[in-house]
């Protein structure tokens, strides 16, 4: 049996089990609804992670926010993807030393940075937090902006999911260039041109230091 055939059957099982009768009460035909809406954005977010394996991620939920907070303003949005070998490593270093200097070492959470962020944040009223570039890059792509605990749910799941299909390289490419780096600009090629009319692969080290500088904010 071919791979292809294999799918197809899976497919159609699954979708008879979720279909169920032909004839449903009007709450078994609701019920039914909303298994198949799951199993849409279930399998969904499944093919557009391993499609954004390859393909470059030209919308964030962030980009469209943005661009709906500037409509009918003179801000506009700025946005170039540029390969990860295109990009000075000293970017690249840059953002691992100041956001993430375990990236290397860590699958998708920094456990010593969570409990420092928890013990601090019960003594002080400026939360500090310890996002880990994985998360970042899972909370940019997949997810909207915010603090309640079902976002930072899902975040936890779509850390684990690009740590799993993805390589430390692809994430951080994704990172640079999804990244908000000033008031409508995104990535750090979009970064290089506004702020120092350079290529992101001529950046030096103080000017990918000062872009770095401003990720936090």
């Amino acid at each position: 049996m071919s791979v292809w055939t294999f799918f197809k059957r899976a497919t159609a099982g699954v979708w008879r089990l979720i279909r169920g009768p032909k004839k449903l009460t009007f709450g078994q035909r609701l019920v039914r609804f909303f298994k198949q809406v799951l199993l849409f954005f279930g399998l969904g977010h499944l093919v557009y992670a391993v499609l954004l394996t390859w393909l470059p991620v030209w919308v964030t939920p962030l980009v469209v926010s943005r661009w709906f907070e500037y409509l009918g303003t003179e801000t506009r949005i700025y946005k170039k993807w540029t390969p990860l070998e295109k990009i000075s490593p000293h970017m690249k270093e840059a953002v691992i030393c100041s956001e993430d200097h375990l990236f290397d070492q860590h699958f998708g959470f920094d456990v010593d940075a969570i409990k420092k962020a928890i013990e601090h944040n019960k003594k002080s009223k400026r939360k500090r937090g310890a996002s880990t570039i994985s998360q970042q890059v899972a909370k940019n792509v997949f997810l909207w902006q915010g603090r309640s605990w079902i976002r930072k749910g899902l975040e936890v799941y779509f850390t684990l999911l690009i740590e799993t299909m993805w390589s430390k390289q692809r994430i951080l490419e994704v990172y640079l260039n999804v990244a908000e780096t000033g008031k409508g600009i995104f990535g750090v090629s979009r970064a290089a041109k506004i702020y120092y009319g350079t290529t992101p692969d001529k950046l030096t080290r103080e000017q990918a230091a000062m872009i770095a500088a401003v990720l936090p904010n």
